[in-house]
């Protein structure tokens, strides 16, 4: 390559070079040239790990973009994947051996550009309202289709709680549906002589509002911030016959007024952006009764707080923001909230995102013809490195239990498992997913 360019080629082997501890990888450039790196492929059943990069700017852009280039040139077709190995491979391999993504090689490099990469993070986590209902269209309005082909019948766009790591994705969804009721205290709905009322803050696709009304009768008020998710959520709870309990709509959790005795937030906290959790802390506060349960599940670092890639804000959840638990537990306490419970899932969600990869995979040409391979391959690439981050990095699931007054819940925990365990063996569930494809494979 010319002169002016040799500084991010020397940039990009450099890294992998000291990156690679453990197997082979082998990097074919535009021009013909090998590299190799990494000690030998004993260990590696289908042999070594082949990368091609189609053109001369790939180098140069994945060296001088670290935060976005890998996934950028994979994304445009400028880097290849050799069989028998795809993309989640190669970013497991890598990661692997870096053990985090988090590793020196992939960081910003130098105090000031780790102080620019701060500051735009945060400057993205500013969600006013309007920024707000953006950025969730952004990430949820996509195709229903697209959803329907990768998620389990239910839409659950969570972990799902792998209680045997053979279960089904379905299985692992339902049960997770159970830990949170269980976590929630739902069972004290039968000892009231009215419905207990619950609001579902960033409700998703409805599932969690039906199956608690399902199980325990409640009123439940879901809200988010996508129309086509509530138009979604409302013909569900139509269909069921139970839209006159369990309601959804297209509204701002900071407009919802009322009082309930309970409140869940699932796969929410990470869109709301730390600047605003005070705010998120203090306004569910005065949502819920005095003697009511909050419980929250997102997404959480295992260390300190820090920033979200700049992939990840660019191309998935703009605005999005994964908080550590010191962060969620400071701004609680401020608002007045007690927490009762914490509990760090660790690998379910590297479970439920393998599943996810390979239910895209398998149906990769519906994807390409309701979109296009550019974003079939983001879709890969955002799936593949989130379970990375999962599985060999410093992401985990929080689960979090608050209340205002500590009688609210028993004073064991019996009751989290005792009553798990009776939702589990009171449903099972669905057989097949949505699309007859998978019967079919199966078959």
């Amino acid at each position: 390559p010319p002169r002016s360019t040799l500084f991010p080629y020397t940039t990009l082997f450099r890294s992998l070079k000291r990156a690679i501890k453990r197997g082979k990888l082998i990097v074919t450039d535009y021009n013909g040239k090998v590299y190799e790196y990494g000690p030998g492929a004993d260990e590696m059943e289908k042999g070594p790990m082949h990368i091609r990069l189609t053109t001369r700017k790939a180098s140069a852009h994945i060296a001088k973009y670290p935060q976005v280039g890998a996934g950028e040139a994979y994304m445009w077709g400028w880097m290849e994947i050799g069989e028998p190995y795809d993309i989640r491979d190669m970013v497991l391999f890598v990661t692997m051996n870096a053990k985090r993504l988090g590793d020196a090689s992939l960081k910003p490099k130098g105090p000031m550009r780790k102080a620019v990469q701060k500051t735009l993070a945060r400057v993205d986590g500013i969600n006013l309202r309007g920024k707000a209902r953006k950025n969730a269209e952004h990430t949820y309005n996509l195709t229903r289709r697209l959803y329907e082909l990768f998620l389990d019948e239910d839409r659950q766009y969570t972990m799902g709680y792998y209680r045997d790591v053979e279960n089904s994705l379905e299985k692992a969804q339902l049960d997770k549906k159970a830990h949170i009721a269980a976590k929630m205290y739902m069972e004290k709905a039968r000892e009231t002589d009215r419905p207990l009322r619950v609001l579902d803050i960033g409700c998703g696709w409805g599932g969690l509002a039906l199956y608690l009304n399902k199980h325990y009768d409640c009123e439940v008020l879901g809200v988010a911030l996508a129309r086509d998710q509530i138009a979604f959520c409302k013909e569900r709870a139509k269909n069921l016959g139970v839209d006159d309990k369990v309601k959804f709509a297209l509204m701002d959790y900071r407009d919802v007024e009322g009082q309930f005795d309970r409140i869940s937030s699932v796969g929410l906290l990470e869109h709301v952006g730390t600047v605003h959790y005070p705010q998120f802390f203090e306004h569910t506060h005065k949502l819920l009764t005095n003697d009511g349960v909050m419980f929250s599940h997102c997404c959480g670092r295992a260390g300190p707080p820090g920033f979200t890639d700049a992939w990840t804000r660019k191309y998935i959840f703009p605005g999005g923001y994964i908080p550590a638990l010191s962060e969620l537990v400071t701004q609680s306490e401020k608002a007045g909230f007690q927490i009762m419970d914490v509990e760090a899932m660790r690998f379910h969600y590297s479970h439920t995102l393998e599943e996810w990869y390979k239910r895209t995979v398998m149906h990769r040409e519906e994807i390409v013809q309701l979109y296009d391979e550019t974003f079939y391959r983001m879709w890969l690439f955002y799936l593949a490195g989130a379970e990375q981050s999962f599985r060999h990095g410093m992401m985990v699931n929080w689960q979090l239990q608050y209340v205002k007054d500590r009688a609210a819940v028993p004073m064991t925990g019996d009751y989290v498992y005792e009553e798990s365990r009776r939702l589990r063996e009171s449903e099972e569930p669905p057989s097949w997913h949505l699309d007859p494809a998978l019967k079919e494979a199966a078959e």
